[in-house]
């Protein structure tokens, strides 16, 4: 019974102390700026604790005091624990272990997002997972196109691939630079990994043809296009032809 009673006057002599603070902060009538602040972007118009002005509500992590209210509609609210002195604290998230905060912003358990036009995510319980919206196909180089490369499209928000054309000698820098005897092969600063597509089949059926691969086998270690001659087989003389007769006239 006692002990009771010591909480009811506890709780009347808090709500007294309260009564004080909200009559010397809170003033009748009401003197508010005449146009309301601009607020930065993801902070709504609220009335301040007096219920008198409009104000810029406290985000995440901002100082807050019985004036200056936490964005609600975000799930905040002012937390004085961490504060050493005075009426200000900070605002913090509600006691919810279900719902996500990206970027500053809060987002329910269930609900579906987008932080960027290249991702879509999820809240699902406190945790957030994520799918790209953007193909993150490997274009490797081929011969129709051994320069692939992804660029920004105006309007678009993903990159898109297209092949450009750099014209090359025929068997530049396909074969080793020259070196004195004993001399040191070219130093890269980078490592490189030798790659190449398979040599493509003979241009010529018959006779001096070439033939064509994508590598990086030179002293660049620079992907390029490279040709070699080749011959499948002789060309074989045309039907009816005569044969070549030595002096005399005999075969």
């Amino acid at each position: 019974m006692r002990l009771q009673l010591e909480k009811q006057l506890l709780f009347f002599s808090l709500l007294c102390t309260l009564s004080k603070v909200c009559a010397q902060l809170c003033q009748r009538p009401c003197y508010c700026p005449w146009a309301p602040p601009r607020c930065p972007r993801g902070s709504p118009l609220v009335l301040d604790g007096c219920g008198c002005c409009k104000i810029c509500a406290r985000r995440l992590g901002e100082p807050c005091d019985f004036l200056a209210v936490c964005d609600r509609s975000q799930g905040l609210v002012c937390d004085y624990s961490a504060a050493r002195a005075g009426p200000a604290g900070t605002c913090h998230l509600e006691d919810d272990e279900e719902s996500c905060e990206v970027n500053g912003k809060v987002y329910q358990d269930g609900e579906v997002f987008q932080p960027s036009c290249k991702l879509q995510c999820r809240c699902l319980d406190g945790g957030v997972t994520c799918i790209p919206l953007c193909q993150e196909d490997v274009r490797l180089p081929t011969p129709d196109c051994p320069y692939p490369r992804r660029v920004d499209v105006p309007g678009k928000c993903c990159q898109e691939w297209i092949c450009e054309t750099r014209e090359q000698p025929l068997l530049r820098d396909a074969v080793a630079v020259p070196r004195a005897p004993g001399q040191a092969p070219l130093a890269l600063p980078y490592p490189c990994e030798e790659w190449s597509t398979e040599w493509s089949t003979c241009s010529a059926t018959c006779g001096m043809g070439f033939s064509t691969r994508v590598s990086n086998q030179n002293r660049y270690c620079r992907l390029e296009t490279q040709r070699r001659l080749c011959v499948v087989r002789p060309c074989q003389a045309p039907l009816g032809a005569s044969p070549v007769r030595g002096r005399g006239g005999r075969l």
